[in-house]
């Protein structure tokens, strides 16, 4: 499948649109959608989280390019260092989920700074939208013939054609295009998302009272993290920690993982850490105006 949709030039620059981006942007729709019912639910107000998307939307697209290319070099790569104008070239690839989420959150508590909106009450209403709009996206990485793994000789194994391929699988008299299949990589991480978004929404409803503010969004740490961690098992193209086969991704979500755990675990006063508070029992909602008569 060919991931350009159409393009076109004006003069000399050419334009490509691509489902990759139509992917992520139905995604980022879909999920902002998601969000609104969650804090409307919640007795927040519906325009926090599209005058937050505002805010967040620019940043995330910067922090992902921003950590791809820091992961690049942590890993040995060369390419940025050498020829720092790539840096810039977003349309060559090359954006990390992890560096959206960062910055994406920043901005969110900037914006809830600012407007007054109760962020643990943003925070748990993005939740589970945050995994089902990376889920969407993992399509365009299938078009892209992107995010796979090793050979397999499992059923729901992938073709790969030779310019996609990285060494040493692009050797195709050892792994030849008509027999060879690969890990759908970007397949587990979506069908992860998806099961976990799932699950914060069921227990977030079948359980509303038990869950106090901020427990929603440590859920996501740590089901995002532990899936993160399992998946990094087929993921050959993340750059490892030097002397190690273990990358640097794995690490960081294994991390993201563990500060959900603690998180969930005081919140629910199940443990007590001295320097950690517990948080508030109730979300700070708007006022309700009053009619007047």
């Amino acid at each position: 499948m060919d991931p350009v949709i159409f393009s076109f030039n004006i003069g000399s620059l050419e334009l490509a649109f691509r489902w990759y981006g139509l992917l992520i942007a139905v995604g980022v729709m879909l999920s902002t959608w998601i969000a609104e019912k969650e804090i409307v639910r919640r007795g927040g107000k519906a325009e926090w989280v599209w005058d937050a998307l505002l805010w967040a939307l620019p940043a995330a697209v910067i922090g992902a390019r921003f950590w791809y290319v820091v992961n690049d070099i942590l890993g040995g790569g060369r390419i940025f260092i050498d020829q720092p104008a790539r840096i810039w070239r977003i349309s060559e690839g090359g954006l990390h989920i992890f560096g959206s989420f960062v910055f994406g959150l920043v901005a969110v508590y900037l914006y809830a700074r600012r407007n007054r909106a109760d962020m643990l009450l943003l925070l748990d209403a993005i939740a589970p939208s945050l995994l089902i709009g990376q889920a969407i996206g993992r399509l365009g990485n299938f078009i892209n013939q992107e995010l796979y793994g090793p050979p397999t000789n499992l059923p729901w194994g992938i073709a790969i054609d030779a310019l996609h391929r990285m060494p040493p699988w692009n050797d195709l008299t050892l792994y030849p295009e008509a027999t060879t299949r690969f890990h759908p990589t970007f397949a587990y991480e979506m069908l992860w998302n998806f099961l976990a978004a799932g699950l914060i929404l069921w227990l977030t409803r079948k359980f509303m009272d038990k869950f106090k503010p901020g427990a929603a969004f440590a859920a996501w740490m740590l089901l995002a993290g532990v899936g993160r961690v399992f998946i990094e098992v087929f993921r050959p193209d993340q750059p490892r920690i030097p002397g190690t086969d273990f990358s640097w991704s794995r690490l960081i979500y294994l991390l993201l993982a563990i500060a959900g755990l603690v998180w969930l675990l005081v919140r629910n006063k199940v443990i007590k850490i001295s320097f950690l508070s517990p948080g508030p029992e109730k979300y700070k909602l708007p006022k309700k105006r009053r009619k007047k008569y």
